[in-house]
């Protein structure tokens, strides 16, 4: 281990390693700028983030009811009201259950617009549907088809 050289004693100021308060300054007003301009893009994406899970619920709850339809070997209907932006799922002749609800942001439509029932059946078939969820500028396009009750989601143009 070797030691540095003794230190004179000098009359001037001694400079030890460190940072001064202008530099430390300087690097918070950088940080504060940099997060300042990346807030709004962090946003946007969780936005398109919010869009596409309500599409994905909205997608696994018919799927699943489908699922129940097949296992019950009874028929179930998905029924979708716009006005009050919830869904519900009744099974055979029980009454409806609500199953899911939307937030404000998103509204749901059906095409065409007297389509907002989608019955199961058994035999793992179903009416169809064709259903697009807006959430401000994302839309997800959710269709059922008529025949095999297969479920598909897609981002809408």
């Amino acid at each position: 281990m070797t030691r540095g050289a003794p230190r004179r004693a000098s009359a001037g100021p001694q400079w030890t390693p460190g940072f001064t308060l202008l530099e430390l300054v300087v690097t918070l007003f950088v940080l504060a700028l940099a997060t300042a301009l990346a807030m709004p893009a962090i946003g946007r994406g969780t936005e398109g983030l919010k869009a596409r899970s309500q599409a994905t619920r909205f997608s696994a709850l018919l799927r699943h009811t489908r699922e129940q339809a097949i296992t019950a070997r009874k028929p179930h209907e998905v029924v979708v009201d716009p006005e009050g932006r919830r869904v519900t799922v009744k099974a055979g002749r029980d009454d409806p259950r609500t199953a899911l609800t939307f937030p404000e942001a998103v509204k749901i439509e059906a095409n065409p617009s007297p389509a907002l029932t989608v019955r199961f059946e058994p035999y793992g078939g179903s009416t169809g549907g064709d259903f697009l969820l807006t959430s401000s500028r994302f839309r997800y396009h959710v269709t059922v088809d008529a025949i095999t009750g297969r479920v598909r989601t897609e981002r809408a143009q």
